[in-house]
């Protein structure tokens, strides 16, 4: 710290062998386990001028590498939303736990008074069992336990300082007779990024999904993009970011967010330009380069690119996209990329009757050809926009050469897939995989597939964003439609149905009987499936942008009509100020208001049979405009 003093004079405080430590009330911190505080080791007055500093210990100063040392420019975590109780339980098993209603990240502040010497106990949970018990096995080894050791000095004050929990619930120990609510506060931190979107439908539990997929978002967002909040992982599973990059632009802004985490991931790639599973990049030499997973090299950058038209994160990330797209290019034999480890359609769902899921179960290396031709799509795309002809001339040829490959490898002559599951489906024409003749077909196999699940997705990770965007472009928003208003699972609604307040890590992580999944993998807030909110976005609601212009310095509003419903509307905050939809169906006539930013255009569609039939102002439009 530079200090200037107003007769001109400076000084400068730095950390050098001046400055003594001691231990203090903190007598443990862990992300997973919690903090312990013994306020009775508290050092009254240690932060002001005078205090006696006898007793401390001196310091020893240690160099360490500034290389790689860069100053962060994302947002900073902060205290946001506060939650009073919502309500105080006794279990069954006789537990004092008090519910928040919200399933939230941070923690809880507590005043209470308590004999000098005894300890209150804080433990933390996402969801009370079937019988209304405090339930923490998917938790796995976290303990998410908070203590606090009284002084005895009447109402004493306490919050953890080095951690966070991830809970709705929280079960506490120590404290005789009843529990006072008040005494209890929930706080919810995240990254301190600008919200953007809101979106609203005549439909309460379509509009409390979109309320869980923001909060998956801040309860994920904590500086990396989390696969979870609660249990002892808590890492920054790419596959889960991007996977969900596109909505979380419409929540927030979250350019700087994925800007610094970007540079973050090209770190941590190896030298032979392989991505790791999770950045930062802590599981061991074998994490890396799974489909679906790295491609968040490319994928998430030129998602940032089409949502805020900023091209330097292009730049900055051009090496990194090249290397990534480079191993594949270096571990394929005739173009097919069919070799390593890979999660492919992660967590989809495996009907009961449906042989053991093998109806539901899509080949990885099929997988990984599919997201090999979007990354090297992604390269054509970015060298355009930074322009580089020669890198545009030698990846067209390359995904015309990987596409070629997927379709002597994977599609029979009569355009039918080796794996004929919703996600083979989706990810071959969303990534137009298949020969223009043969789309069709493919679309209408894939609507037919959804009906003989009765109306009910069959997708994990990787095929759920990018499957209802399919259904519309190929002409079936009706089945779209009849995905994302279906209340059994596997869907969107069932956990609303169920009581969620975030989005689930499996479609049925809690059972209609009030059973679980399997707790080693079952998270109650997992955004991953919260992709849904990119198509409620920018189908239903119609704001999108083009790739022309991107960052909605040219918008297309272009609603869609169904699921029986009659009102929606959605606004969305462009660096060039709010870009808003709202339709309305009113005794069968539809109505559309729009808002565009200044100094900018929006091409705006009506679903009407024809010109004639729009009005604008009272005004009849013809063909002629």
């Amino acid at each position: 710290i530079k200090i200037v003093y107003v007769d001109g004079t400076t000084e400068t405080v730095i950390t050098d062998n001046t400055w003594k430590s001691s231990t203090g009330a903190i007598r443990s911190s862990e992300l997973y386990d919690g903090e312990r505080y013994d306020a009775n080791f508290e050092k009254k007055g240690w932060s002001a001028t005078g205090y006696n500093d006898a007793e401390w210990s001196k310091v020893i100063v240690r160099d360490h590498l500034k290389n790689n040392l860069l100053a962060t420019y994302n947002e900073p975590i902060r205290k946001k939303e506060r939650f009073k109780a919502l309500k105080v339980i006794t279990t069954p098993k006789g537990e004092k736990v008090i519910d928040f209603g919200q399933n939230l990240v941070g923690m809880v502040e507590v005043k209470t008074r308590g004999k000098k010497g005894d300890s209150i106990l804080i433990y933390h949970a996402e969801v009370l069992d079937k019988a209304g018990n405090f339930y923490t096995d998917n938790l796995r080894a976290a303990k998410q336990l908070n203590t606090y050791i009284f002084k005895g000095d009447g109402v004493e004050h306490f919050e953890p300082h080095f951690t966070f929990q991830g809970f709705r619930y929280i079960r506490v120990e120590g404290i005789d007779g009843a529990l006072n609510p008040d005494d209890f506060t929930a706080v919810a931190m995240y990254s301190d990024m600008a919200p953007t979107g809101n979106f609203t439908t005549s439909n309460q539990l379509i509009n409390q999904l979109q309320h869980n997929i923001q909060w998956g978002q801040k309860g994920n967002f904590l500086d990396v993009p989390t696969d979870c909040p609660q249990r002892d992982e808590r890492l920054g599973w790419t596959g889960d970011a991007q996977a969900f990059a596109r909505t979380a632009t419409f929540n927030m802004n979250v350019y700087n967010f994925f800007d610094k985490w970007m540079k973050d991931l090209a770190a941590d790639q190896n030298d032979k330009g392989s991505v790791p599973f999770v950045v930062p990049h802590v599981l061991g030499a074998t994490g890396f380069g799974s489909t679906g997973w790295a491609d968040a090299a490319t994928i998430i950058p030129w998602t940032m690119y089409q949502a805020y038209g900023d091209k330097r994160i292009l730049e900055q990330q051009y090496p990194s996209m090249k290397a990534w797209v480079g191993y594949m290019e270096a571990n394929s034999k005739d173009n097919i990329w069919a070799q390593g480890f890979h999660f492919g359609d992660w967590l989809f769902y495996r009907p009961d009757d449906d042989n053991s899921g093998v109806g539901a179960i899509t080949d990885k290396y099929m997988i990984a050809q599919c997201f090999y031709a979007n990354s090297v799509q992604m390269m054509i795309n970015t060298a355009k926009v930074l322009n580089k002809p020669d890198d545009v001339k030698k990846y067209e040829a390359l995904i015309d050469a990987v596409k070629a490959a997927y379709i002597k490898e994977y599609m029979t002559p009569n355009g039918r897939l080796v794996s004929s599951t919703q996600t083979a489906y989706v990810l071959a024409l969303n990534f137009d995989m298949l020969p223009e003749n043969k789309r069709m077909q493919a679309a209408e196999r894939l609507a037919q597939n959804i009906q003989s699940y009765n109306n009910h997705l069959t997708t994990g990770f990787l095929g759920t964003p990018y499957l209802c965007h399919v259904l519309s472009r190929f002409g079936y928003t009706d089945v779209a439609f009849k995905l994302l208003m279906q209340e059994t699972y596997p869907s969107w609604l069932y956990p609303v149905k169920q009581g969620a307040t975030t989005i689930w890590e499996r479609w049925d992580g809690q059972k209609p009987d009030g059973s679980f999944q399997t707790p080693g993998m079952n998270s109650f807030n997992h955004y991953a499936y919260g992709a849904i909110g990119d198509w409620m976005y920018r189908v239903v609601a119609g704001l999108d942008t083009y790739d022309s212009m991107p960052g909605y310095k040219r918008s297309r509003i272009r609603p869609h009509i169904g699921g029986g419903l009659t009102d929606v509307a959605a606004d969305y905050e462009t660096k060039y100020g709010k870009l808003a939809s709202n339709w309305k169906i009113t005794d069968g006539k539809f109505s559309l208001k729009v808002v565009v930013p200044a100094n900018t255009t929006a091409r705006i569609y009506i679903p009407a049979a024809t010109a004639e039939a729009v009005s604008e102002g009272g005004r009849k439009l013809s063909a002629n405009g």
